[in-house]
């Protein structure tokens, strides 16, 4: 089951402002634990973040609600956050402060039919990840004939993306992250 939490609804409810702009570093981070209630209480793998409703999006929210999220989720099992109903500006502000974290996130970016990777990813990865999305289930050898690898190459590409939590991995097969 997924949890799908829309953004700009925690803004209004945590901060209880009119706008729909996520500005500021404290609104971020009411934001935030908002959002981190939500999840904990949701019990879900997969947590969809919707900022589709979102207008602005500044450095200091998209650390605050992306960046600090993911770097306190990371360190539980089988726990998945994925972005969704981006525009290009809200990527282009998320993806700045990933790389500075160096830290990646699976996401929907508008106008674009696949889920893309913001934040710090090695173009070896990239290309994995383009791979695996492709595929959509596998191991590593199904993997390394896509690329064309070796499959032990093929497995160490695997095993760093399933640790950037950018799809699922479970004794030695993959498969991509559940959106819907």
């Amino acid at each position: 089951m997924i949890l799908t939490i829309m953004v700009e609804r925690v803004l209004r409810e945590t901060v209880q402002v009119p706008y729909r702009d996520l500005v500021t570093r404290s609104t971020g981070a009411a934001v935030r634990n908002g959002i981190e209630r939500a999840i904990a209480e949701g019990g879900c793998a997969t947590t969809l973040l919707d900022f589709s409703d979102v207008g602005l999006l500044d450095f200091s929210c998209a650390d605050e609600v992306v960046a600090k999220l993911l770097l306190r989720t990371q360190t539980e099992d089988e726990r998945y956050v994925v972005l969704s109903g981006l525009r290009e500006e809200h990527s282009e502000a998320i993806d700045h402060v990933l790389n500075h974290h160096q830290i990646a996130v699976l996401a929907k970016v508008e106008a674009e039919a696949t889920p893309r990777a913001l934040g710090r990813l090695a173009p070896e990865l990239q290309d994995a990840l383009a791979a695996a999305q492709q595929l959509g289930t596998g191991d590593a050898a199904s993997l390394a004939d896509a690329v064309g690898w070796t499959v032990e190459r093929a497995a160490d590409a695997l095993q760093s993306l399933a640790l950037l939590r950018l799809l699922c991995a479970d004794q030695g097969h993959f498969r991509r992250i559940p959106l819907s």
